[in-house]
């Protein structure tokens, strides 16, 4: 077995014990009480600011399967300000607790100390994980095309659309760019549709920047392309946006600086 479905089966199993203890009605409930999300979408595609060439999604991420913990005075509200001082646009927020050291309460205190939107970035197969999200504060979900069948992923993005999150639905290879491209992204809203390529394989967890320069060129409407993982320098980042990406996703370089705020500008601006 992969990694990834290492993560699978234990996110079933997760999701069960969730549903258990937390029924729907009450996370319903709670999401009527809530303000309407912030725009997670307009935030990714609206044209870059101060000269910068893509749009940033920056991620709070205390570890990773393949790297450990990457950041040992992992605090996620001082980072999201960090973050939000330095000129993010958006934050990606890891959830997963047995693999990513994550937890789903990182949004909701994220979100109130910082006026950015805030993805759930999760392995989300259940559309109990949906409404999971919006009760907590969620903006946005990510949606892996690796983890879904087709079917699946629409429901999950129409139901994501009807609560008014934005859904990133990533993909790491050409067939399944292929399968969003063609029968996914745009359904039902296109406004609240953003297509990510993860330059890392979930199956080993290895990076290459080439996947997003290769398949750039095979999503038709670029202001909604994002290029997530395995981003480091300025110069990699002027080589995504002369491919035509509108935002980048970067979690472990900005989480391993010792200068969060230093290394954003230095990202962004060279």
């Amino acid at each position: 077995m992969s990694i990834l479905d290492d993560i699978i089966a234990a996110k079933r199993a997760e999701v069960a014990e969730r549903k258990s203890a937390t029924p729907l009605d009450r996370l319903t409930s709670a999401i009527a009480e809530l303000p309407r999300p912030r725009n997670f979408f307009n935030a990714v595609t609206r044209p870059p600011r101060d000269r910068r060439p893509v749009n940033l999604i920056a991620e709070i991420k205390k570890a990773s399967p393949s790297a450990g913990v990457i950041r040992d005075d992992f605090d996620p509200v001082d980072i999201a300000r960090q973050y939000a001082q330095a000129g993010a646009d958006a934050l990606s927020v890891l959830t997963d607790e047995r693999f990513f050291q994550g937890r789903l309460d990182y949004i909701r205190q994220v979100r109130d100390a910082v006026a950015l939107p805030v993805l759930r970035k999760d392995f989300i197969i259940d559309p109990y994980q949906v409404y999971e999200s919006a009760a907590a504060g969620a903006d946005a979900i990510l949606l892996i095309a690796e983890c879904l069948r087709t079917n699946e992923l629409i429901d999950l993005q129409i139901l994501a659309t009807e609560l008014h999150l934005t859904t990133l639905i990533e993909v790491h290879d050409l067939d399944n760019l292929m399968r969003v491209r063609d029968g996914v992204i745009g359904v039902p809203m296109r406004s609240y549709s953003l297509i990510g390529i993860n330059n890392r394989d979930l199956a080993s967890f290895k990076t290459d920047l080439g996947t997003t320069l290769r398949m750039a060129e095979l999503v038709e409407d670029r202001n909604v392309l994002v290029s997530e993982s395995g981003i480091h320098t300025h110069a990699e980042v002027i080589k995504l946006a002369d491919a035509g990406v509108r935002a980048i996703l970067v979690g472990e370089s900005l989480m391993r600086s010792p200068d969060i705020a230093g290394k954003v500008r230095e990202l962004m601006t060279g």
